[in-house]
């Protein structure tokens, strides 16, 4: 398996079941990028978790939580009237 940057906590296993293409497809991906299908499929979590905008890290968690304050919205607040 590749090395990530990141430290790995306690990992957790999942089977997951491929169609025969599915799986011939992220297999020469794999081969394509030089990446291991473990890496393919942290990317792809990552992004379906970002799509759906849940975050993975604390970081990211507090980041979002900050944006959902009225005050921190770039266009929210009270609006002006024109003059």
């Amino acid at each position: 398996m590749g090395q990530r940057n990141e430290p790995r906590e306690a990992a957790r296993r999942k089977l997951i079941a491929f169609d025969g293409e599915t799986w011939q497809a992220l297999h020469q991906l794999s081969l394509d990028s030089m990446k291991s299908v473990q890496e393919l499929a942290d990317e792809a979590f990552g992004d379906l978790l970002r799509k759906h905008r849940r975050p993975v890290t604390l970081k990211d968690a507090l980041r979002e939580s900050a944006r959902l304050m009225p005050a921190n919205d770039p266009s929210g607040g009270r609006k002006r009237k024109g003059r």
